[in-house]
């Protein structure tokens, strides 16, 4: 008789964010009861965030590799298992939990996610892989699951209080946003999109997004698709308080309510630019800007900016899903 390699799971798991007890006795009893072999786990720190311990996982031959913390942590790991073929299984903790959300995937369930992860399916989602260059002319390359945003979006995630954060939630960005409105600088960006004709705009915020719903039932991006193969953007420019009403109306019932419903969507029209909000899509997109910009992923600062290329790989990452959802 053949005998069967059993399979592994590893936990890449950020200590600050779970109850390393709890995960632990959960992942070892779905783990035995799916006939899976002995949990291997793996800790974050400050100088490795998930990437270096995702490798050494799949290195150490994980099957599976469970992403438990918040969306950084989500964020490392799948920068990490790209275009390797390995699945990961998302144990949603902290404020924004974005790609779960995405996903539509529960967020409050951890013996079921594990669960799950176990007797699940694969489904395969798009990356999106952002080239960044600084101003001392050195560059990085990243990943982004959900999205990437500068100006507005970016400055309020810098502005965001860690502490009130963890204390509030999603309500400590509030005050961030309040900050946020109250500076004047704007972004002055010459782009690429796909190929196409080089063009210049002035814009408040600029995202890149592979997925569109934020917490809050905020669907900032209505059509965006987690494997469309595409990135939506989005351009924002309000003018005065008029305009910073309209886009709240367009963002919070246009695209968050009617949008939502097929109906809705015939009567509003997919993608309906106005002098506010700008709606593109595609593979490609080459930035630069003229002075020194803030950036974020997945909601994470990650400094400044002169200039990024980014693409989508379509199908780069293979996510656990509920069967049913797959």
């Amino acid at each position: 008789m053949t005998d069967v390699a059993t399979k592994t799971a590893a936990v890449v798991y950020n200590p600050i964010k779970v109850d390393l007890d709890v995960l632990r006795e959960t992942v070892d009893r779905e783990a035995a009861a799916a006939g899976w072999g002995e949990t291997r786990w793996y800790e974050t720190s400050v100088e490795d965030v998930g990437q270096g311990v995702t490798r050494t996982a799949i290195d150490d031959g994980a099957d599976l590799i469970f992403a438990a913390g918040g969306d950084g942590t989500v964020r490392a790991v799948s920068e990490a298992v790209r275009g390797t073929g390995v699945p990961v299984a998302l144990l949603p903790s902290g404020t924004g939990n974005l790609l779960a959300r995405n996903l539509h995937l529960t967020l409050n369930d951890m013996p079921g996610s594990v669960q799950y992860a176990f007797s699940g399916a694969d489904r395969e989602i798009d990356l999106g892989v952002i080239d960044i260059e600084r101003a001392d002319q050195s560059r990085e390359k990243h990943v982004f699951v959900v999205m990437a945003g500068l100006g507005i979006d970016a400055k309020m995630i810098k502005n965001t209080d860690d502490d009130l954060k963890k204390k509030a939630g999603w309500a400590a960005y509030v005050k961030a946003i309040v900050t946020s409105l109250r500076d004047p600088d704007e972004l002055h960006v010459r782009f690429q999109l796909d190929g196409h004709k080089p063009e210049r705009r002035t814009v408040h915020t600029l995202i890149l997004g592979n997925c569109g719903s934020l917490p809050a039932n905020i669907l900032l991006l209505p059509d965006a698709k987690v494997d469309d193969g595409l990135f939506d953007v989005m351009m924002m420019r309000p003018k005065g308080v008029l305009g910073w009403i309209r886009v709240w109306l367009k963002v919070a019932w246009t695209n968050g309510v009617v949008m939502r419903t097929k109906a809705g969507r015939a009567l509003a029209g997919q993608r309906k630019n106005d002098r506010d909000i700008r709606y593109e899509t595609g593979e490609t997109f080459v930035a630069r800007f003229s002075r020194p910009e803030e950036i974020e992923l997945d909601g994470d600062t990650f400094g400044e900016v002169v200039a990024f290329n980014a693409r989508i790989e379509p199908g780069a990452m293979i996510v656990r899903v509920p069967a049913d959802a797959a």
